[in-house]
């Protein structure tokens, strides 16, 4: 009775605790699963972020390759409105009167006088 107990009461706690050991294997399958399945979903969420922003990015580089084509043409029709010829060919500028005797102010070269 001392060193051996008996047979009728051992083989239910046996029983359960292979139970035992079948549910964690389950249960630790299963939070392994589910681990791999959340990590998939945060990578995928990551991917589809770094898509979007590299979509938004080179949509951005497009429009501004077509804000700097647009800065050049305007810079030659500023550049070609201002040239020489343009303005002494310009009708409201043959059209004003030149001046026949010019009378220039004189006077000290300093804008403002200093006070002695």
């Amino acid at each position: 009775m001392l060193g051996f107990p008996s047979s009728s009461s051992d083989i239910p706690h046996r029983s359960s605790l292979g139970r035992m050991v079948n549910q964690s294997t389950v249960l630790l399958m299963a939070s392994i699963g589910s681990l791999i399945l959340v990590l998939a979903l945060l990578i995928l969420f990551h991917e589809n972020a770094n898509a979007t922003k590299g979509y938004r990015l080179r949509s951005l580089e497009r429009e501004r390759s077509l804000l700097l084509l647009e800065q050049e043409v305007l810079n030659m029709h500023i550049a070609e409105s201002q040239a020489m010829e343009t303005l002494q060919n310009d009708n409201l500028i043959q059209v004003m009167v030149s001046i026949r005797n010019p009378k220039y102010t004189e006077g000290e070269s300093e804008v403002a006088l200093r006070r002695k």
